[in-house]
């Protein structure tokens, strides 16, 4: 095998591996400005400006657009916008891996749900153990875990899982198509919370422009890479490298947020990567992936 092939066959894993990286650094970037104008104000410069981003990028209204089309586009839109926001206002109270574990339990349960097979109980019992570990059971919590943050997280892996019913309906558009108008109608849907919550804030400007900055990293710079991807790799292998969002996530998390995780969620967000590892391995191929699938973090 030539090293211009092997060169050619590694590129679609870095450019995931890239993608889930630039995520991991936007995400702990946009906390930074938490203090400045909270989870909502957040979200809205996030999704406001992605939104923007892709529509320049992309140019969507190209295409026509069917009544059908647009109502699973709203739809899409609107359980993407919810899904970041609700996302965010977790990271409020418990750890960016930690969060981006417990979300994955909305994909998690997509994938077990359209997969009968006898293994794909062992990722589910995998998953269920591993979440029990995370979810703040007893007295103090098992892991000590605030219990509303793990509800919005809990909230947000539901919105993920609409996200990807809904996302399946406009799977028949363009990438760019669905993507651009998926975030017009999710930044529709949050930047008025963020408004009214932030207020004048959000008009500082360096506010604006770090949250320009946000936008880039951890949304067109993922989506752009993922795409490359996409087109390369298998759904599996692309399953596996993604199931390393939350080590990614715990890995930037400590790093530029100082947020340390100890031996229990360690295990358990282990737990939790390999059972979407394995499910993305044993999952039916009868029904295509979701386009832009990490846009959560």
């Amino acid at each position: 095998m030539s090293s211009t092939h092997r060169f050619s066959n590694v590129v679609p894993l870095l450019a995931v591996l890239g993608s889930v990286t630039a995520l991991g650094i936007g995400t702990s970037l946009a906390k930074q400005l938490f203090a400045q104008v909270g989870s909502l104000g957040t979200t809205a410069l996030r999704v406001g400006f992605s939104a923007l981003i892709v529509l320049v990028l992309w140019r969507p209204w190209r295409w026509p657009l069917s009544h059908q089309d647009a109502g699973s586009l709203l739809r899409y839109g609107v359980a993407l916008g919810g899904m970041n926001l609700l996302f965010y206002m977790s990271l409020r109270s418990i750890p960016f891996g930690v969060a981006v574990a417990i979300e994955f339990a909305g994909p998690l349960a997509m994938a077990m749900w359209s997969s009968r097979q006898r293994v794909d109980f062992v990722w589910l019992a995998l998953a269920v153990f591993g979440l029990g570990l995370l979810l703040p059971f007893g007295h103090q919590g098992l892991v000590g875990l605030d219990p509303e943050g793990v509800a919005y997280a809990l909230a947000a892996a539901l919105c993920w899982a609409a996200y990807i019913v809904f996302g399946k309906r406009v799977g028949h558009l363009h990438a760019g198509h669905s993507v651009a108008w998926g975030l017009t109608v999710a930044a529709l849907t949050v930047v008025p919370m963020g408004v009214w919550h932030a207020g004048a804030a959000l008009l500082s400007p360096s506010v604006l422009l770090y949250g320009v900055m946000v936008a880039g990293i951890s949304s067109a710079l993922p989506i752009s890479l993922e795409m490359l991807a996409l087109k390369r790799l298998p759904q599996e292998a692309f399953g596996i490298m993604t199931s390393l969002e939350p080590a990614v996530a715990a890995f930037w998390g400590w790093l530029m947020l100082g947020e340390h995780l100890g031996v229990v969620q360690w295990a358990a967000m282990g737990c939790i990567m390999l059972a979407a590892a394995g499910s993305s391995v044993t999952a039916r191929r009868d029904v295509p992936p979701s386009t832009a699938s990490e846009l959560v973090t």
